[in-house]
């Protein structure tokens, strides 16, 4: 038996209260999860129409705007923000997919994530997975296995994909702003969120997330596209996620409730 296994659960882990990337893996009904994070997502899931179709929704933005990245930007570095739980085609799944050399680094508060991504990522020497809160940059950029393993002097796609929505009005502005600073010109932004068009579905999303998870903001999509600064949006701009360069006909006047609680963009760094 390993130390880890040894260790386990590990004595950092709170079986008390929810965390964002355990209730996001019980909404995509994975098994990395507590009871009280399967609690939260029913709750939700019984609140909200259309919330699993969201969030698998933003599951599959996610590999679509990875795979654009990698093939068509070239890029070959990754930063993954509140990368939550590992599951079926995580960032580095899809972008080594294109280039087996693509280095990725997945961030996350969840303590859980790092056991479970070490256990995945073992034999992977171009994937690291780090503990950190993504409300504080600085320390973030700095770690070793952030700073010494991505080249900051060369394009990098930055993610915070699924994570903007957690971060609170007080901090958001200069959070997003310390991260696209530390980029340089050619890199990518790549973002999604909960969105606020004025369905009621969406405020009451991010008010029982608040609620019991402390963070959640929806946002309307002129402030999404504002935390993209001056970087330039890829085509189709910020729009729903289903609507996001879909690999399937969508009837962009007819979305779901679901295909409506969320956007999605990529932006490029030019200068």
């Amino acid at each position: 038996m390993t130390d880890e296994q040894a260790a386990w659960p590990p004595p950092e882990l709170d079986f008390s209260k929810p965390t964002i990337a355990r209730a996001y893996d019980a909404l995509l009904g994975g098994k990395d999860n507590f009871a009280v994070d399967r609690a939260l997502a029913e709750h939700a899931i019984a609140n909200i129409p259309g919330l699993v179709d969201s969030a698998v929704e933003n599951r599959k933005v996610l590999v679509r705007g990875v795979q654009w990245l990698a093939q068509e930007a070239g890029i070959d570095q990754f930063l993954d923000l509140g990368s939550g739980l590992p599951t079926v085609e995580n960032t580095h799944t899809v972008a080594q997919s294109v280039n087996p050399d693509a280095r990725v680094v997945y961030v996350d508060i969840d303590p859980l994530v790092l056991v479970h991504g070490r256990a995945i990522l073992a034999e992977n020497t171009v994937t690291k997975v780090v503990v950190g809160d993504v409300r504080d940059p600085a320390t973030v950029l700095a770690h070793e296995d952030v700073a010494g393993f991505l080249d900051f002097d060369r394009p990098i796609a930055l993610m915070l994909v699924g994570m903007l929505h957690y971060l609170s009005p007080d901090v958001v502005d200069d959070v997003v702003a310390t991260l696209r600073d530390a980029l340089v010109p050619g890199s990518y932004l790549f973002m999604t969120s909960l969105v606020d068009t004025g369905l009621p579905a969406q405020q009451e999303l991010a008010r029982i997330t608040r609620e019991n998870l402390e963070e959640g903001w929806a946002r309307t999509p002129a402030e999404i596209e504002h935390h993209f600064g001056d970087f330039e949006l890829v085509e189709p701009g910020v729009t729903f996620t289903a609507l996001w360069r879909p690999d399937r006909a969508v009837d962009a006047g007819n979305l779901t409730p679901g295909e409506q609680l969320g956007m999605a963009g990529i932006a490029l760094k030019k200068t």
